[in-house]
């Protein structure tokens, strides 16, 4: 399988330094893992003038320019950027298609014999004059079910509201539970005066809440299912296809539940992770943990075996209120000597290496910010609340079946978990892009594995990172091993004009055991070119931050997970490697593959766990949730 990377995807390299080849994408190796050489990196520029929506592959920001002259700068390949998020526009519900909607041969007042029969009619001709705004989809669901003269009202009955409104009410109000704003559901019920009643004024009154209650209600099963917001409006790292609502029928079964509150909630997601989710903010939005004491070590840098330091103290108080209870059982002769001293000596490093063991992190004994977010609880009470409720919001972006056999990548967990008959059975660890070179957040499906891959360089890579050194050695890729060609004919390194245009020329490296790719990669066609794929560079894995690629995923074990999707063995797997030929394997059936981004996220074990927002995404998703709910409040 011969890959050629061709002229006319140069600014269309994308976000692990990829750009679309003739037969399959190639990924960007940072110059430092590919060399082993220059490591200096040039800061991304933005790239400004993408419009919010579904996002535009863009590439990866490069390497220094070195001493070039300034006037021989070279082009950037921009990554996409973060939007000012816009709320979705707000219409008012086109209440004049109500007109028809009167029960025929009903009378506008009522009766003198007391006959009450009439009430829904005159009810319903007050419509006419509610104003209501919402959403596009939510005012047409409203249209269709009011202007049907067969449909009664929902929410009012006998010049009141109904049990079934309160009911309603109840469970829009309890929307916090399911990580939404009660504020965007929020009906204020009529007050309506029996010692002067007003006939006009209590069924205009009634009808106004008979329409809100309704655009509430279809705004909340519609924001359960999907999401409040649009995660393409946030990010162009974002690229989900947004899911659409069936909400023609909601209201008739509302009205035909016998507990309207107990269906509009049956609507959230009903996954094991979200009820996981569910149950932990349930937890800590119970505890009363306000005034508990925190325990906080300041340590500037690296605290390493040997050292002594002053947080000594908090350190060791931190692990015995965070530790497992085996480790506090295993270390009990230490916390009993400990006399309030300064030195980090080798029965602390010992309890901070079995600590480190039980949190995943590298066991060496050298306290940096990874540990001591683990030793002293991680994030507040507060701010696991606020991850949860992001976390809550990004479920409901994917499928709410993530299905019984896929793979899951997390982010900022850097971890990837194979999942196969409803549970994980493989988990290891990934690099993931760096903050200049996000991994995107989208769900897709695994189709080929190939082996003994080749690497096409994409330009953002040729002009970013190699130009500076080719300009100075024209042999620098043929001493390196690569494969160079121009208009697609093979060429000499030195034979090729550096100080030209590169739009029509072509680098690739080839199968070996430092190809930047390694022995394999795990593909699932995707607009951004990113995948799993092997790595020469296995010193990464060690580390604790692991965002550290051009926005491909690295993984650990491949051989493993290309075992797991392909449904065969991991020596199966090392055959086809042994044979040194570059080729491709389907896999039996596609395998879902989830590229997610979750601060918050629980464990096999049902147990939610807590990482670090790598690129500071969650931040952007609060400011959309503000947003919308402003926007939602600004009604008549």
């Amino acid at each position: 399988m011969t890959f050629v990377f061709k002229s006319a995807v140069s600014a269309m390299a994308i976000s692990c330094g990829i750009a679309v080849m003739s037969a399959a994408p190639a990924h960007a190796y940072t110059l430092m893992d590919m060399l082993r050489g220059d490591r200096q990196r040039s800061q991304s520029t933005i790239f400004m003038d993408q419009a919010p929506g579904r996002p535009v592959p863009r590439g990866a920001d490069g390497g220094s320019l070195g001493g070039l002259d300034p006037e021989a700068a070279l082009p950037k390949v921009s990554s996409p950027r973060y939007y000012t998020y816009k709320p979705e526009t707000l219409q008012f519900v086109d209440a004049s298609k109500f007109a028809d909607s009167i029960v025929t041969g009903a009378v506008a007042d009522i009766s003198a014999n007391g006959d009450t029969s009439a009430e829904p009619a005159v009810q319903r001709r007050f419509l006419t004059q509610a104003k209501v705004r919402a959403n596009a989809d939510v005012a047409k669901a409203l249209e269709a079910y009011y202007s049907n003269s067969s449909n009664p009202l929902v929410w009012v009955e006998a010049n009141q509201i109904n049990d079934r409104a309160k009911s309603a009410m109840a469970a829009l109000a309890d929307a916090a539970a399911v990580g939404l704003d009660p504020a965007d559901y929020a009906v204020q019920a009529p007050v309506i005066d029996p010692a002067t009643p007003d006939p006009a004024a209590r069924d205009r009154a009634l009808t106004q809440f008979e329409l809100e209650l309704s655009a509430k209600v279809l705004a909340f099963v519609q924001d359960t299912v999907r999401g409040r917001i649009d995660p393409n409006k946030i990010s162009g790292y974002h690229d989900f296809q947004r899911k659409v609502v069936n909400l023609a029928p909601v209201l008739k079964l509302a009205r035909m539940s016998p507990n309207a509150g107990a269906y509009i909630a049956s609507r959230s997601p009903d996954s094991p992770q979200f009820e996981a989710l569910t149950a932990e903010l349930a937890k800590l939005r119970a505890d009363d943990g306000g005034n508990e004491e925190q325990i906080v070590v300041s340590l500037s840098g690296l605290l390493k075996p040997g050292d002594s330091s002053p947080e000594i103290a908090n350190i060791v108080k931190a692990l015995q209120k965070h530790g497992s209870e085996t480790l506090r059982t295993d270390h009990a002769a230490t916390f009993a000597a400990y006399a309030g001293g300064s030195d980090y000596s080798p029965d602390i490093v010992s309890m901070v290496e079995d600590f480190q063991k039980e949190h995943g992190l590298k066991p060496d004994g050298v306290i940096g910010q990874a540990t001591v977010r683990a030793m002293t609880g991680g994030d507040t009470n507060t701010s696991k609340i606020d991850k949860l409720v992001v976390a809550m919001e990004q479920m409901r972006w994917l499928p709410e079946d993530l299905g019984s056999r896929y793979v899951m990548i997390n982010q900022p967990a850097y971890m990837a978990y194979y999942h196969n008959d409803g549970k994980e059975q493989l988990s290891m660890r990934v690099v993931v892009g760096g903050k200049n070179n996000q991994t995107y957040f989208f769900d897709d499906e695994i189709e080929t594995v190939e082996f003994n891959p080749f690497w096409g360089v994409p330009q953002s890579i040729i002009i970013n990172e190699m130009l500076p050194k080719l300009r100075s050695d024209p042999n620098y890729l043929d001493q390196l091993g690569y494969e160079v060609e121009v208009n697609g004919h093979a060429v000499a390194s030195s034979s090729v004009d550096w100080y030209g245009s590169t739009a029509n020329v072509s680098v690739r490296q080839p199968p070996s055991s430092d190809n930047a790719l390694g022995e394999l990669k795990i593909l699932f066609p995707n607009s951004h070119a990113i995948y799993m794929h092997d790595t020469p560079s296995k010193s990464f894995f060690k580390r604790d931050m692991r965002a550290l690629s051009h926005g491909c995923v690295r993984l650990a074990n491949p051989r493993a997970m290309a075992a797991a999707v392909l449904g065969t063995t991991v020596d199966d797997v090392a055959r086809q490697i042994a044979s040194g030929q570059n080729h491709a394997v389907k896999v039996p059936q596609k395998v879902p593959v989830y590229v997610s981004y979750f601060t918050a996220w629980p464990n096999k074990d049902g147990v939610v766990e807590y990482f670090d927002d790598v690129y500071g995404r969650d931040a952007y998703v609060e400011k959309a949730f503000d947003a919308t709910t402003k926007a939602r409040g600004a009604q008549i």
